[in-house]
C-alpha cells in the first residue's frame, strides 16, 4: 500500500467534517471555505468542495443566501441549518471517541 493512497484516504473521511466545523462557526462563502481550509493545511479544491456543499444541501444540512458584493456578482453565503447544527454536534461526539480510540491503540502499539 502508497502512503499517498493512505493519507488520501484519511483526508477525504474527514473533509466534510471540516467544511461543517468551519459553517458551525460562521456562514462562509465558498472561497473563504477554501481558504480556512488552506491555513490549516487541507487543501481542497472547488472540485472538490462544491459536490460536497450540494450533498449537504441536499441532506438538509446546510442552506444558502446570496449577498451582493462590491467585487462583483451576488455570492453564495452557506448556512448551517439546525438539522446541520444537531449533526455537527453527533459528528463531534463521534469524532473524540474516534480520536480517543487511535490514541489508546497507538499507546498500546508504542
Amino acid at each position: 500500500m502508497k502512503i499517498e493512497n493512505a493519507k488520501a484516504q484519511m483526508r477525504k473521511g474527514v473533509l466534510e467534517y471540516c467544511i461543517l466545523s468551519i459553517l458551525s462557526v460562521k456562514d462562509s462563502y465558498a472561497s473563504d471555505i477554501i481558504s480556512r481550509m488552506k491555513e490549516s493545511q487541507l487543501i481542497v479544491v472547488e472540485g472538490t468542495l462544491y459536490p460536497l456543499l450540494t450533498r449537504a444541501k441536499n441532506a438538509g444540512l446546510l442552506a444558502y443566501r446570496w449577498e451582493e458584493s462590491t467585487q462583483g456578482p451576488p455570492r453564495k453565503y452557506y448556512i448551517l441549518t439546525e438539522t446541520g447544527r444537531s449533526f455537527i454536534s453527533e459528528l463531534d461526539k463521534s469524532w473524540y471517541e474516534l480520536v480517543d480510540a487511535v490514541n489508546s491503540i497507538r499507546k498500546i502499539n508504542n
